[in-house]
């Protein structure tokens, strides 16, 4: 495919009253340059142009883009003339043209203007906006394109047409680099806009396609935060369609928050108030939620989590876990454990079945397969300067108010009983109890 994009995203935004450029706002996680780019690529336009200034100059590669920067802001089609100064000329070659702050335009909407620019110079998408808008006018006569108005040069007949511009264009390489040399700035904003180009087409008897979409909603553009909240809400009822058509279940999308790039698996349900995001993996037939939060966690299948958080922790198959319990930290469930009420772990392992049910903190710890944890069991695992594990072994009975003083290892078998205070390794089999906790006599 020879077609190149340029993404235009110099513009201040100002309105956004923000410290950081307008493109690295997010919506669903994701910053809104990355929707268009993501939107270009799976359109099939791999190489992309950004259009930066020098504040998001530094950022660009991040996105896996080339970037030129804009000095001077001094329009639309002097930005373009700033990125066509950066590619080398391509015969033949086409030119998208997107903007970095829409992030609710489609990759069908790109590829429909690769591809439906044919033989003429230019194509642009339109769309039917509610009124008042700052959006450009599309002037016609009969189903001709004409020119393109900005909202600060229309007439009040102009002003009254509600056929827009989105700002979305393709034209053929050649045609837009002998184009783009003409374009004046004697305009109420003393800028070079690149919709002059459409006036400049149609008097050299060239065609303009225009390009309509059904929604404006796709094409809509953020300048403030109001219109970032419009576009998140847009951008996370998509994803929660994708997921329920792929047959999960979301009880209530309105109240359920999504990002891009999440594997859900079919059968599994998500109940109100939950927030899964970074690239979570969920199995079949998982009930999540209410009110869970999960950030870059992977889960496996017919697990239950309930008003918990899970961060950057893996949770097996036939797990449990909540409510009110927060795993983080790279802990790792093996599957078939139960995680319960106001329980924290940490960077710390479960073998199968292990469990802890009740009001414990379990950090640096590796517990092995049927151990059962009491309630209020915590590893002491910092001396003030340095992290330690605990190691407990399989079918060990921790009782409750247990403190284990790290680093230690408890055997197969064990006990401590309820109040120890465990400084000492427990030997396979050993019965403990007491502050500090001592063997118990064995009995017959």
């Amino acid at each position: 495919m020879n077609v190149r994009a340029v993404v235009l995203a110099a513009g201040k935004g100002t309105r956004m009253k923000s410290a950081q450029p307008k493109v690295l706002h997010e919506i669903c996680g994701r910053p809104l340059l990355w929707y268009t780019l993501d939107a270009l690529r799976r359109a099939g336009i791999e190489e992309i142009l950004v259009v930066s200034n020098d504040e998001l100059e530094a950022r660009i590669e991040e996105f896996g883009a080339r970037s030129v920067v804009q000095r001077e802001q001094l329009g639309t089609g002097h930005a373009v003339q700033v990125a066509l100064s950066a590619l080398e000329a391509r015969p033949g070659g086409r030119v998208v043209i997107a903007a970095g702050d829409m992030p609710l335009v489609t990759d069908s909407i790109f590829a429909e203007m690769a591809s439906v620019l044919g033989n003429a110079a230019m194509a642009l998408v339109t769309a039917h906006m509610p009124m008042p808008s700052n959006f450009g006018r599309v002037i016609r006569e009969g189903d001709a394109i004409k020119r393109v108005v900005e909202v600060r040069d229309a007439t009040p007949q102009e002003l009254a047409v509600d056929e827009m511009n989105a700002g979305i264009y393709a034209f053929d390489e050649g045609e837009l680099r002998g184009a783009i040399g003409s374009l004046k700035n004697d305009n109420a904003q003393g800028e070079y806009y690149l919709t002059d180009t459409v006036g400049h087409f149609v008097n050299a008897g060239k065609t303009v396609r225009p390009v309509a979409v059904e929604r404006h909603e796709h094409v809509l553009g953020i300048n403030d935060r109001t219109e970032l909240a419009l576009a998140r809400r847009e951008m996370n009822a998509r994803l929660a369609a994708h997921h329920m058509r792929a047959g999960v279940t979301i009880i209530d999308p309105d109240t359920t928050y999504l990002e891009p790039e999440l594997t859900i698996g079919r059968d599994t349900v998500i109940y109100p108030g939950t927030t899964i995001s970074r690239l979570t993996t969920i199995g079949e037939g998982c009930t999540i939620g209410p009110h869970a939060r999960l950030s870059h966690a992977t889960i496996g299948d017919r697990v239950e989590i309930c008003e918990s958080v899970i961060v950057d922790s893996h949770i097996g198959d036939d797990s449990s876990v909540g409510p009110f319990a927060h795993i983080r930290g790279g802990a790792d469930l093996a599957g078939e454990n139960r995680v319960g009420n106001f329980v924290e772990i940490k960077n710390s392992t479960y073998a199968k079945g292990a469990k802890s049910a009740h009001l414990s903190y379990l950090g640096d710890a590796s517990l092995g397969e049927n151990t059962n944890i009491g309630a209020g069991t915590i590893t002491c695992n910092f001396d003030g300067k340095n992290k330690h594990r605990t190691t407990i072994g399989k079918n060990v009975a921790i009782g409750s108010n247990t403190s284990i003083v790290a680093p230690r290892t408890i055997g197969d078998d064990a006990l401590t009983g309820a109040g120890s205070v465990v400084t000492k390794d427990v030997a396979p089999g050993e019965r403990v109890a007491g502050n500090p906790a001592k063997p118990l006599p064995k009995t017959s």
